[in-house]
């Protein structure tokens, strides 16, 4: 008689994956910079940024127009003088504090069975890339990818552009990653704190201004109005922040910079507000940017020198702007705790 040979039903183990280590990537995101200190260099990071739909929302063809006769052979030369000032023997600074933070999170990060993680970082508008970053964490043998866009506060013309890039990357990949977006961290507790922290550090040793000035990157009012949650979350982190400082209402105030453009944007203007402090008698103002999480033109340049440069002209004495987080070992706690529930 024969025998029939049966075969027992597979049962892979909870830990089983088809494919080797199921290692762990984090891909941190951030805006971008000049590739170089030239104006070929600033006018390709400009056009890559500008062309992004979810930076400028108007119509294609009147858009383009304006950018490529009138922005592109206009710009790079203004802001050129700019970069000059913030640059640095190693680069660009948001580029070297990036990396600084990528460099520290790799020599820290560890998944729950020990394991390291790898960490890699991808830039929106210059290099190196998204789609540079994830073919990275995809070379370290990465198959579960935790993007983190470095954007403290929600909105779509950051955080959902790096979502953007993203599945623009992944979509020619035959084997896609298991994906993790994290959303924003405008109220996260370690972060709030680090940035109280932060500032009552640099107080005790520069000594404490009249006042406090929280400036946040601006948007276009439109796309507020059209659901955008980017200024509310900017006013959860100042409140939160001003209570972590136990600051009276009247020891701090909120402002948007770096508009640009004829239309309106979300007020107050820190450059309005920064003179009219002054003109109000304050002589001493600290500045800082919870917005941005490491620094960059916008942070050194435009509120360091620009805005010290206005408030001294309306009468202050002195603008002071108080650091990003940078790579510091408070910011790499904040991303630690951000990571942690996906480790």
């Amino acid at each position: 008689m024969e025998r029939r040979l049966t075969s027992p039903r597979y049962q892979p183990s909870p830990a089983y994956r088809d494919a080797g280590p199921y290692r762990t990537g984090v891909l941190l995101v951030n805006s971008g910079t000049p590739d170089s200190l030239t104006s070929s260099g600033v006018r390709s990071f400009l056009r890559r940024l500008l062309r992004d739909r979810r930076t400028i929302e108007t119509s294609r063809a009147i858009w383009c127009w304006i950018l490529y006769l009138i922005i592109l052979p206009l710009r790079p030369k203004l802001v050129l003088p700019k970069y000059r000032r913030v640059w640095t023997e190693r680069g660009s600074p948001l580029l070297v504090h990036s990396g600084a933070l990528r460099d520290a999170l790799r020599s820290t990060l560890r998944d729950q069975h020990g394991e390291p993680v790898a960490v890699e970082l991808g830039m929106l508008y210059s290099t190196p890339d998204v789609a540079q970053g994830l073919a990275a964490l995809r070379d370290a043998g990465a198959q579960r990818i935790i993007v983190l866009p470095l954007f403290p506060q929600y909105s779509a013309t950051t955080n959902a552009a790096a979502y953007d890039q993203v599945g623009t990357a992944l979509r020619g990949w035959r084997h896609v990653p298991e994906l993790h977006l994290l959303a924003d961290y405008a109220t996260e507790p370690a972060y709030i704190d680090a940035l109280a922290q932060s500032v009552r550090a640099w107080r005790a040793e520069h000594g404490a201004g009249e006042h406090l000035l929280m400036t946040f990157h601006g948007i276009p009012a439109k796309y507020a109005g059209l659901g955008d949650p980017y200024a509310r979350k900017c006013q959860l982190t100042a409140q939160a922040l001003a209570g972590a400082l136990e600051l009276p209402d009247d020891a701090w105030s909120l402002s948007f910079q770096s508009r640009v453009g004829r239309m309106e944007w979300l007020k107050p203007y820190t450059d309005n507000v920064v003179p009219e402090l002054a003109r109000r008698g304050v002589k001493t103002l600290d500045a800082v940017c919870p917005g941005f999480a490491v620094d960059c033109l916008e942070t050194v340049d435009e509120i360091g020198h620009e805005c010290d440069v206005a408030f001294r002209a309306a009468g202050g004495r002195e603008l002071r702007y108080i650091p990003a987080l940078n790579a510091s070992a408070a910011q790499v706690q904040v991303v630690r705790t951000l990571l942690r529930p996906l480790l």
